[in-house]
């Protein structure tokens, strides 16, 4: 039994190659009359079941492929339900303090200032 190959175009080119040569040494020395010889008639036999399995093989890769059975899982058991949490008072919200505007803190950049010029030691500023 051949090795079979992916494609079957390499063997049908070299038993071309092959046949080619036969017919061509058979017109060489008997003529294009003469019969065929039993090594060309055997090539051509060959040629003929080489592209028969082609075709073969080209109609087999249209057909749809099998498709694999996905193994059925047994179900995951439900979880119980959860009891309720007890509800938890409502908290107070805090009184947000409000940002200090731009002028604020220019005020009170000014007054700490004056602050540090009247104290009795030197600070980096003054």
């Amino acid at each position: 039994m051949p090795i079979r190959i992916a494609s079957l175009a390499g063997q049908i080119e070299r038993n071309g190659r092959r046949l080619h040569l036969a017919i061509a040494s058979r017109t060489f020395s008997h003529g294009a009359d003469g019969a065929a010889s039993a090594q060309e008639t055997a090539l051509r036999d060959e040629r003929r079941a080489l592209k028969q399995a082609q075709i073969e093989r080209a109609a087999k890769a249209l057909l749809p492929k099998p498709k694999v059975v996905k193994v059925a899982k047994a179900p995951v058991p439900a979880k119980a339900p959860k009891a309720p949490k007890a509800a938890k008072p409502p908290k107070e919200k805090a009184a947000k303090a409000s940002k200090p505007s731009r002028a604020d803190k220019q005020t009170k950049k000014a007054e700490n200032l004056e602050a540090a010029k009247k104290a009795d030691r030197k600070s980096a500023k003054t």
